[in-house]
């Protein structure tokens, strides 16, 4: 037990240091490709990963750990105002982090026993990135609902009539799709080897 503690802290370890380093080193978690708008984030991927191999519970933690690292890049080094908008909110900071380790696990955890077990590594990949858009957009059109234009200002040219969520979409819809085709396709590759690993250490 004691063993199985310490590999598990140890994997933990390895995974927290690697977050860090994609929050904080530029253009390694947050890839930013339009000046004015959030990066695309590599990070999606590695929670998917870690929350597959370790399980919903560890996942959960680790997404809460996701989270408090973008609610502190918001307020020490923000790269766009939309992303100083948005992720100073502690609710749209935490509540899809949490929500997209959590995912993953549960999803592995239900399919580790069946034939389609490859199948939900790839499945974690891509609800893991969709869930942290999804709720992103949705919490975000929640909470500027009654000022949408101090936000529809930073997202481009569009019309006072359009609604905000429907703005926030075409804005933010694009990067989510990337990250969810580019975490899906990768997941699987590296929890493929990992979980073999771990069988043997």
């Amino acid at each position: 037990m004691r063993r199985e503690e310490t590999k598990r802290l140890a994997i933990t370890a390895v995974f927290a240091a690697l977050l860090i380093v994609q929050t904080f080193v530029p253009n390694v978690g947050y890839v930013r490709i339009i000046p004015a708008l959030p990066a695309v984030t590599t990070i999606p991927m590695t929670v998917a990963v870690y929350g597959t191999l370790m399980g919903p519970k560890a996942g959960l933690g680790f997404g809460l750990f996701w989270g408090i690292t973008r609610l502190i890049v918001a307020y020490t080094q923000p790269g766009d105002m939309v992303s100083l908008m948005l992720f100073q909110n502690p609710v749209i900071s935490l509540v899809p982090s949490i929500l997209a380790g959590y995912f993953p696990g549960i999803i592995a955890k239900g399919m580790s026993k069946t034939k389609y077990a490859k199948l939900g590594y790839i499945i974690s990949g891509a609800v893991t990135s969709l869930t942290n858009t999804v709720m992103v957009i949705l919490l975000t059109s929640i909470f500027f609902m009654h000022d949408p234009a101090s936000l529809t200002h930073y997202l481009g040219n569009y019309s006072s009539s359009t609604p905000l969520i429907l703005i926030l979409i075409m804005a933010l819809g694009m990067n989510g799709l990337v990250e969810a085709i580019f975490t899906a396709i990768v997941v699987p590759v590296i929890v493929t080897p990992l979980n073999l690993v771990m069988k043997k250490a």
